[in-house]
């Protein structure tokens, strides 16, 4: 990866093309994507950062990171365009979130050597609660998948509703109606796990 990262407004247009020249086996091209859209991919970090607790173990930077080094693996896909890897993107980095919550609740349960720290800040998220909410968001997408998906780019990725409209092809009404079901669905599913 280029250490330059530009800070260029990733443009649909280009984003598009240099997906499908990455695809079509340029490898020149998945650095110039990775420069196009880093700034895109630290605010959809940071978004999704914010919730979790200080006691992280990743900053935004490297969630970025590891989230591309993943979706590179997935090359095998057939990328349509800027909008499925920007939705692609805030699933991988959810994942890595979640698998380092995994780790840590690991370690607590088998501390060799582990010091954690039980940060508590307002809004904060730690692993066990996010371990929660990813069970619960994986039941809930088995029946009612698009609302699966609304949930992990409002929540995750901190995506307007117009943008997920966008994304989803669906209006910013239904948007918000899917949104305002899946919370109180999940809600009531994690008070049930409490």
């Amino acid at each position: 990866m280029s250490a330059d990262h530009g800070e260029a407004e990733s443009r649909p247009g280009d984003v598009t093309e240099l997906l499908r020249a990455w695809r079509d086996g340029d490898e020149s091209a998945r650095e110039r994507l990775f420069d196009r859209v880093y700034s895109e991919l630290k605010r959809i970090a940071g978004a999704q950062m914010r919730g979790e607790k200080r006691a992280q173990t990743i900053e935004v930077t490297g969630l970025v990171h590891e989230a591309f080094f993943r979706l590179a693996d997935q090359q095998q896909l057939a990328w349509r365009d800027r909008v499925q890897f920007f939705g692609l993107a805030s699933t991988c980095m959810r994942r890595v979130l979640v698998d380092r919550a995994r780790a840590r609740s690991a370690a607590k349960r088998n501390p060799e050597g582990f010091a954690l720290v039980d940060e508590r800040a307002d809004g904060a998220i730690g692993p066990e609660e996010l371990l929660d909410l990813d069970r619960a968001l994986e039941r809930f997408a088995q029946s009612h998948p698009r609302l699966a998906q609304v949930v992990e780019m409002r929540y995750f990725a901190g995506l307007e509703f117009t943008e997920i409209a966008e994304v989803l092809g669906v209006s910013d009404r239904t948007v918000k109606r899917d949104w305002a079901f899946a919370r109180a669905w999940l809600l009531q599913e994690l008070d049930g796990e409490a």
